[in-house]
């Protein structure tokens, strides 16, 4: 049975990689992180009680189901109502989001890195980050999954 403790260490751990998981499926920042928010509150309520072992696999399973239900949602709610956006052009490229933040890597390894190496690696996370996002739905979430959640088959 995992502890309060280890429950929040754990919610903690996965925060950022969950939200950058669901932005990818959702595009939009403030349902990403309602996404994120109700799958860890289902996790915290109704599998607590489980072993600390087995709480990656079922965010992860609560994570996607969130994902899908908000998408049905938004089909029922796009079927029945429209809005005068809907007829605007998308002008703001929407790029507040920082990457970096995202994902700081290893546990004290920015104090050890010259502000060269983290240009360098912030580079490289935005074009790993590109890249991810013209992959194919499904190639994108295998890639999510065994990479950055490092879950194997």
């Amino acid at each position: 049975m995992a502890t309060e403790k280890e429950l929040s260490d754990f919610l903690h751990s996965v925060e950022k990689r969950a939200f950058k998981r669901s932005m990818y499926h959702v595009r939009n920042e403030e349902s990403a992180l309602d996404i994120v928010q109700d799958s860890m509150m289902r996790l915290a309520e109704h599998y607590g009680d489980k072993p600390a072992n087995e709480l990656p696999m079922l965010f992860q399973r609560i994570l996607s189901n969130c994902t899908l239900d908000w998408f049905r949602r938004q089909k029922t709610h796009n079927a029945l109502f429209s809005h005068m956006s809907d007829f605007e052009s998308d002008g703001d490229g929407g790029g507040d989001f920082d990457l970096l933040e995202a994902w700081s890597g290893p546990e004290g390894g920015e104090q050890a890195q010259s502000a060269e190496d983290l240009a360098r690696r912030g580079q490289t996370l935005r074009d790993i980050e590109l890249e991810i996002q013209h992959l194919p739905p499904r190639q994108r979430e295998a890639f999510l999954m065994r990479y950055w959640e490092e879950m194997d088959v």
